[in-house]
């Protein structure tokens, strides 16, 4: 496993995360410490998870993924050995202020996650979407009193536009805060446009760390889904075909199985080859319900793609992602 410095920051990180929204929900905690144990073998160091994860399942009241990553790094004893990231935004309480980036829900869950966390400090502290309800000034100085007392080290956003991401840069920088270090966005080969046409340019201009979630868009990027074929046994399946087995994504696969063959890889390690090898990227997130995923996952660090190949993915993926993001 390599690894590099998260954004400016001096914080060393795997060049793949591993994300843990599936624990408690798709992954039971006996499958995720499996999942991790079996991560960290393989030199990962880098954990992503939200404070949400996942309410949006029948009986799970949010905090789930982050009471097993907690009781998992007790149990191991190697806090100090990862890197922690969680997030916040989402709705963990009844009321109005059970939700958004107020200071009020920011400070109050910071609190909930280090207590399920079971950790003095959050390694990097994102916020998941933006809060309209919320003045970016405020959302901010939160964040900045929780890094000055030394429960956050770093901050992050998640599902930002461009202009939402400058407005909160050019804000920190004004005020003297903490500044967002990491952009977290959806980008895979077949979802570009949303991050390349303004999210790109800035984190190169800005030195943010950029860590995607989904790089395989769900499953679709390894190559299980096929016109053809029987669809996978998961939970997503139908949703997932539905939305990226299209005319238009075919020669996207077809590229990818192009490339997997002349360097005797698989089709996701491809695609999170194609991921790594973007200037602007630091560590794409990963998920897995085994360590059978999981290990079909860790070698992506190891395949380089040449100028050759990356073009031809970039050629067959680029009409894809433009004309469809909006489905997406």
């Amino acid at each position: 496993m390599e690894y590099t410095r998260l954004g400016r920051t001096g914080l060393k990180v795997s060049r793949l995360c591993l994300g843990t929204m599936q624990f408690g929900w798709t992954a039971d905690a006996d499958t995720a410490f499996s999942v991790m144990d079996a991560f960290v073998e393989g030199g990962g160091n880098f954990l992503d998870t939200a404070d949400i994860y996942s309410r949006w399942v029948e009986g799970n009241p949010g905090g789930v993924s982050e009471t097993i990553v907690g009781q998992w790094l007790r149990e191991r004893g190697n806090r100090r050995q990862m890197v922690v990231a969680t997030k916040v935004r989402g709705r963990m309480w009844d009321g109005p202020n059970g939700e958004g980036l107020s200071r009020a829900h920011v400070l109050a869950a910071a609190e909930d996650s280090l207590r399920r966390l079971g950790t003095d400090a959050i390694d990097l502290y994102q916020t998941h979407w933006p809060d309209d309800d919320t003045p970016i000034d405020e959302t901010l100085r939160a964040l900045d009193d929780l890094v000055a007392a030394g429960k956050v080290r770093y901050i992050g956003c998640s599902n930002i536009p461009a202009w939402r991401l400058a407005l909160a840069l050019w804000a920190a920088d004004r005020g003297g805060w903490a500044r967002y270090e990491t952009l977290q966005p959806h980008y895979n080969l077949v979802h570009r446009r949303e991050y390349e046409a303004e999210l790109m340019p800035l984190c190169a201009d800005q030195a943010l760390g950029v860590i995607p979630y989904s790089p395989l868009a769900g499953g679709f990027l390894t190559g299980t889904y096929r016109p053809s074929a029987p669809l996978p046994a998961s939970a997503r399946a139908e949703s997932i075909s539905r939305r990226y087995l299209t005319p238009a994504r075919a020669p996207v696969l077809a590229a990818l199985d192009r490339v997997a063959a002349d360097h005797g890889a698989s089709v996701a390690q491809v695609a999170l080859a194609w991921l790594l090898a973007k200037p602007t990227v630091t560590s794409p997130i990963v998920g897995a319900n085994s360590t059978r995923q999981l290990a079909e996952l860790l070698p992506a660090v190891d395949v380089m793609l040449t100028d050759e190949e990356r073009g031809l993915l970039d050629e067959a993926s680029l009409p894809a992602a433009g004309a469809d993001d909006a489905a997406d």
